[in-house]
């Protein structure tokens, strides 16, 4: 007879493995290197370990996984942001360069350094600076379609009447 809730720590147990090897292929960790993980626990294969070291495994592993990926998503959105401003200051027809694009977000920000600002900042200046162009891009086709209207000329005799 097994022992009451054996089938549930089984689960968990093979959902651990799943997670682990799931996580090694996204860090895309050589067998070497999974050997080197594996062991301090006195193990050569996930299997062999205990569910509370293999989860902690998993953890460690994906706070690894978190930080490579957040230095690729933070490079994303400054680089999303350089490409805002700069098609502001095109359509405005202004002079770019980097330089002056990363003084305009710290300036805009309060932050002494572009590489300081935080993701949510990154997030609202290139949603401000995509909506002045489209804004910008609206009126223009406003004021292309209609012309300006023309005061029409009555003499002053006809409006003394």
């Amino acid at each position: 007879m097994r022992a009451k809730g054996t089938n549930e720590m089984d689960k968990l147990h093979m959902g651990a493995i799943r997670r682990y090897h799931t996580l090694c292929s996204q860090l895309q960790l050589t067998p070497e290197d999974r050997e080197a993980l594996l062991s301090p626990y006195g193990c050569t294969s996930s299997k062999d370990m205990e569910t509370h070291d293999l989860i902690d495994v998993c953890a460690a592993l994906a706070g690894e996984l978190d930080r490579r990926a957040e230095g690729a998503d933070i490079s994303k959105l400054r680089k999303r942001v350089m490409a805002a401003i700069g098609a502001y200051l095109r359509s405005e027809g202004k002079f770019e360069n980097p330089s002056i694009i990363k003084g305009i977000a710290c300036r805009a920000t309060g932050y002494r350094s572009f590489n300081k600002i935080p993701k949510e900042r990154l997030r609202n200046l290139i949603g401000l600076f995509n909506d002045k162009v489209k804004d910008k891009r609206a009126v223009d086709a406003i004021t292309r379609e209609e012309t300006a209207p023309q005061p029409s000329y009555f003499p002053p005799s006809t409006l003394a009447n």
